[in-house]
Order: C-alpha cells, then structure tokens, then sequence
C-alpha cells in the first residue's frame, strides 16, 4: 500500500471515529429548535425563484403553529399524513410540523397521476393529505370507491373550499410554542418514504428520527469541510434534497431551493449564490454549456454521482472544487462515502469507503462474504437504517439477512474497503446461457466519443431466450448518420465478447427518469409492445 493510501485510509478511519461520537438531538423536530436558538436570525430557507426567505425562528415557529393546528384536527402521534407538494416552505413546515406531533410523513412525486396517488394513500393508510392548489385535481381524479382520505381531512396549500382546510389559515391560527401531546423519540417513526425503483410498484421504507438524524450527520460531515451555502434543485419528496436541508441545519447555514430546475441558470446560481456545495450528474455536466470563467466561483464540495474518469478529473478542473462520489440509498441512507483526500481515487469509478454508522460486504448468494476482487451483492447494516417496507413482509423477508440489508447492487470491494458499483443484479440479460450485465454494455458504449448515454435492456427472443437491445442519446449535433448501428457494432466489438454486443439499437433523444434521475428502463420497456419496433436489428440487417 502506497504511503498516500495509508494515509486517506487513516484519515478516514478518524473521521468515521469522530463523526460517531457526535451527539444527536432527541428528535427531528428538537433538531430544527436548537438550531434555531442558536441562530434565530439567520436565513435557513431561500426559494430564490419566488423570492422568499426564511429565518431559522420564522420555521420553527411556523412548524409549531401548524403542528398546533393539526393536532387540532385530529393528528396524532403515530398517524400518517401524506404531502404533495411542489418545493415551497410549506413541504419543510409540514415535514417539521409533523415531525414535532411524531407523525409520519409520506411525501408523495408531484408528477404521480390519480391512480399512482390513491396507491400511495391507500397502501400508506394515510389519514391526512397536505396538497398544493395545483394538485388538487390530482386527488379529485381518484375515484370515490377508492379514496382513502376524506375531504374533511385535506389541507390545500393555496385557496381551499370547506370541508378542506387552508394551509395558510391553520399557520395563522395555529400557536407557539408547541407542546406535543406525547413524546418524541429518536427511536419514533418519522417518515414512510416511497422508492423510485425502476421495476415494479412503488415500496414504502419505513425510517424513524434517528435515521435521518443519523443519515443527515454523515452527509454534512462526509467530505470533511466547512459548506454552508447548500444548492438544492431537485423534488423535495425525494431523499437526496431532504438530506441537503438537514446538511444546512447541521452547519447552520442556508439552503438554496430552486421551485424548477433549470440547466440554462445551473452555474448562474452557483456564482450568485456563493454556492459551496451542489450536485453535478453526468447528464447535467454534459448539458450546460461549458465556459472559460466557469471555475470562478465558491464551490468547495461536488456530489459527484455516476462519473467516471472521463468526466471526474474535468468536473474538479471545471468547477475548481473536490468531486466526490458515494452511495446511497432510500433504505439506507449513506452507506459510502470516497474520502476528499483521496485523489488517487479520482476516475476510478468507486464510491468509496464505509460510511460512518455503516458496514458494507460483498456477498454471494447464500450470504458469505465474497473475495476481496470478486463481485456480489452489496449488502450493508449499520444504525440507524430503514426497519423495513411498510405492508410488505414478503419484500422484507427477501431483502433481509438477519441485520444485513441485500441493496440488490452488483458490487466489488477491493483490498482498502473501497467499493465499485458495477451492476444491479435485477438489470441482467441472460442470452444463449451467457449472462450479460446491462451495466457493462453500457460502460463499453459510453466511450464512444460521440454517444451521449446509454441504456442498454433485454428483448424476449424464442431462440436465444433474450436478446440485448442498446437506447442511445448522441451528442449535440449528431445523428444516426454520422454513428450508425454497424458502427455502434464496430466500436463493440474491441470491449466486449461478441454474445455482449447489442442486436438491437434505437436513437432517442431522452430518457425517461426517476426523481434521483437513474434511467427509469421499466418505463423503456413499457412505451411499445414490441420492442424490437423502432430499433435495427443486425442480425437481419433491417429497421423494424
């Protein structure tokens, strides 16, 4: 081992170290009060898009007088409250107001349709639906036999006819400070927090206060700097941006909220802003607009998700600042982390060592810890992790190992601890016998200079059981024409063995995605009947 690597290895195992003996609030809702003590006039919340700042005081206080008035509707500790809500301060009021009642919070995609809301209610046992004007309609459209929230228990944000409550009249009517009927507790339920997943319906990870007391800690303090201006540019229903609330609160600074996101302002915001920490994926890297005086900012850290050399070394020359990858996950929080002193590390691929709270191990199938070198299942335990799926014993019966939680990840750790994410082990296509991982086709297409993305499923086939089938998004400026399908081929053909290379490929000019902006492929798989449609097929040399 390499002096350097010894020494990240050793810096690290430190602030694992002192990152764990850190106290923690007794809830999420205490969280939110002592920061506010301590720096009442300091702004916590921007949504600089509407213009609308908030201090540390005014949150607390509003979360007091709507978890007052909620109770006064009949919310208790133990029920389930439903939010959807566009980013705005009354999605963070309701998260802090429920959290202070020790409610629990089920935060719903604004983009879902009637059918996927009535899902989550139903399968939540949501009493209560926090709702933005705008959505209202959304709730209207499902359908009176199988509504499971009463009228009289919605609250609208914006105008609201009775039976249904005003957001606004229950803040202004509500009082501080707020006495909770019963206690809250680290160990209480806080949220029920629906997947994204790519295959199947939609689960419900149950997380209770030291979850994200505990996830929150480790995302803030990870990277190991001072990072107190938070960019924010994604739903707030999703995991990711919660975390990077809470990051603010852990460092009493101020979270940046964009209502929508936007490529065009991305860096603007960055400059504006004084930003110290954003997110930067691969498809946002490529889709603004590199400029010489791009690296004239105050950014310090860069979740860097999903990159890898070609793009990793130019995102911290670009931008100025250390990106890092890691891994996480709605079940478990942060599992990951690659250490900021880790330069050698950067392009590699990995992200990272164990977080602090976390244990990690490469499994095989019946569980045993694999070679170091060897790929598995990435499995993790730890404090503080998710107790399960709500309603789904069958899911927790599979995704459980005693203590260990199976993420379903192909994975490889090396001597150091350091993990590679290579594969899902769902995301397989098993031809003439060969397993074939989508990931790996995907790797080899993406060194293409002129292929953008790539998303690579399987295609049913009587003869070879499945077939591989390779969706491209080309650069700006290219088409079909200038990397055709024989070409795509060609290119293949020095990565991979040939069983690996695509039959099938089609150009499209967007993927559809999850909200943590993973290519959505159940949704690939569902446009057609027939997926050979659209795409030229080698083997016969036609376009179907």
């Amino acid at each position: 081992m390499s002096p350097s690597k010894r020494s990240d290895l050793e810096d690290w195992a430190r602030l694992r170290k002192e990152v764990e003996s850190q106290p923690l609030a007794r809830s999420l809702g205490q969280f939110l009060d002592q920061a506010a003590a301590r720096e009442p006039d300091k702004v916590f919340l921007h949504f600089f898009q509407q213009d609308q700042k908030y201090t540390y005081r005014e949150i607390s206080e509003q979360s007091d007088r709507l978890a007052s008035s909620l109770c006064g509707l009949g919310v208790r500790k133990g029920g389930h409250v439903a939010l959807m809500i566009p980013n705005g301060p009354a999605f963070i009021v309701s998260w802090f107001a429920l959290a202070k009642i020790g409610a629990v919070m089920v935060p719903v995609n604004f983009s879902y349709t009637s059918s996927e809301l009535g899902y989550v209610l139903s399968n939540s046992d949501s009493e209560f639906l926090v709702i933005d004007e705008s959505l209202a309609g959304v709730f209207d459209g499902i359908s009176e036999g199988t509504r499971t929230v009463a009228d009289g228990n919605v609250v609208v944000v914006g105008a609201a006819a009775s039976p249904r409550h005003s957001y606004r009249a229950l803040l202004d009517a509500g009082s501080t400070p707020f006495d909770a009927p019963s206690p809250v507790e680290q160990a209480d339920l806080l949220s029920i927090q629906y997947t994204s997943g790519t295959t199947g319906l939609p689960k419900g990870c149950m997380q209770s206060h030291r979850f994200w007391l505990i996830a929150s800690l480790v995302a803030s303090r990870g990277h190991g700097m001072e990072v107190t201006n938070i960019l924010i540019t994604f739903p707030l229903f999703y995991l990711d941006p919660q975390l990077q609330v809470l990051t603010a609160l852990h460092g009493g600074g101020t979270a940046f909220i964009a209502r929508q996101h936007s490529l065009k302002a991305f860096v603007g915001w960055i400059k504006e802003f004084k930003i110290h920490l954003a997110t930067i994926t691969p498809p946002v890297y490529h889709a603004i607009e590199a400029r010489p005086d791009d690296v004239e900012n105050d950014l310090r850290f860069i979740a860097a998700f999903y990159h890898k050399e070609d793009t990793h070394q130019a995102l911290e020359k670009r931008f100025g600042a250390v990106a890092r990858d890691a891994f996480g996950m709605t079940e478990v929080g942060v599992a990951t982390f690659t250490p900021t002193s880790a330069t050698q590390m950067v392009g590699s691929g990995t992200c990272g060592l164990a977080a602090p709270f976390r244990e990690v191990l490469v499994c095989d199938a019946q569980g045993q810890e694999k070679p170091r070198g060897e790929t598995g299942e990435l499995c993790i335990a730890g404090d503080g992790i998710l107790w399960g799926y709500y309603k789904r014993p069958e899911a927790n019966a599979n995704s459980f190992r005693g203590r260990w939680f199976r993420t379903g990840d192909l994975a490889q750790m090396d001597a150091d601890g350091y993990v590679w994410i290579v594969g899902r082990m769902k995301d397989m296509i098993k031809r003439s016998g060969e397993n074939i991982a989508a990931v790996e086709v995907e790797a080899a297409l993406a060194e293409h200079p002129d292929i953008l993305e790539a998303a690579v499923i399987s295609v049913p086939d009587k003869l070879r059981k499945e077939e591989v089938k390779a969706y491209l998004i080309l650069k700006p400026g290219k088409t079909a024409d200038d990397l055709s399908p024989d070409q795509v081929a060609i290119h293949c053909e020095s990565r991979l063995a040939r069983f690996k290379i695509p039959r099938f490929v089609a150009y499209v000019d967007e993927f559809p995605r999850t909200p943590s902006n993973k290519i959505a492929k159940n949704k690939l798989v569902d446009a057609v009947d027939d997926l050979r449609v659209g795409a030229y097929d080698r083997l016969d040399e036609v376009w179907r």
